[in-house]
């Protein structure tokens, strides 16, 4: 009889970028290559990562790291607007910025994010058939690892916004059969070296 075990979702922003989105800079391949180091010992079912550069290097670094781990490039872990909130969803007092914050999206975005948003729901999140525990990395972007921890913590649909996560941290979720989804880690960067964390922040937001 067919069991249903635990699925352990990795999530990692990628590592920081060049000005220009052609990829890493040195600093990024170095929280990249660090990060691989860290998870080496995990037996990852699979690495799914967004098309980007940015994303694509930080993978293929952490992958040089694993031990025979497919890749999976998917538009499902890329860069995208999960939702976009209407003016009544924020608190009152938090509304304007929001709404200021996504006012540049483009119609593309505010069509097609949603729609990958609730595919990435379906194919990364809850249980797994079968008798094993599985795990799961997705190198991704910011704006989809908010959606996800948002998701497992029940938090409304607009709630994803201003959840920050910097590059190269690295966030766990669990989801158990028969429990609620529990954030583990969450925006963890012991891997890394005090130069080279909270990238991806603002300034005054460094800690």
């Amino acid at each position: 009889m067919t069991g249903t075990a635990t699925r352990f979702l990795h999530l990692v922003r990628h590592a920081e970028a060049s000005a220009d989105g052609s990829g890493l800079t040195d600093a990024g391949r170095r929280q990249a290559t660090l990060l691989g180091e860290r998870l080496k010992d995990i037996p990852f079912a699979a690495v799914h990562h967004g098309p980007l550069p940015r994303a694509e290097q930080t993978a293929r670094l952490i992958g040089d790291q694993l031990k025979d781990v497919p890749l999976h490039v998917s538009d499902v872990a890329g860069d995208y607007v999960p939702h976009m909130p209407a003016r009544d969803e924020p608190p009152e007092e938090s509304a304007d910025f929001y709404l200021r914050f996504l006012a540049d999206a483009s119609e593309e975005e505010r069509r097609h994010g949603p729609a990958l948003a609730r595919r990435a729901l379906e194919l990364f999140t809850g249980p797994v058939e079968g008798e094993e525990d599985r795990h799961e990395l997705v190198v991704t972007h910011n704006f989809l690892v908010a959606w996800l921890v948002r998701d497992a913590m029940h938090a409304p649909k607009w709630r994803w916004l201003g959840l920050n996560h910097a590059n190269a941290a690295l966030t766990v979720i669990r989801y158990a059969p028969g429990r609620p989804a529990a954030v583990l880690v969450a925006n963890d960067m012991r891997h890394l070296p005090a130069e080279l964390r909270w990238t991806g922040f603002p300034p005054e937001m460094h800690v």
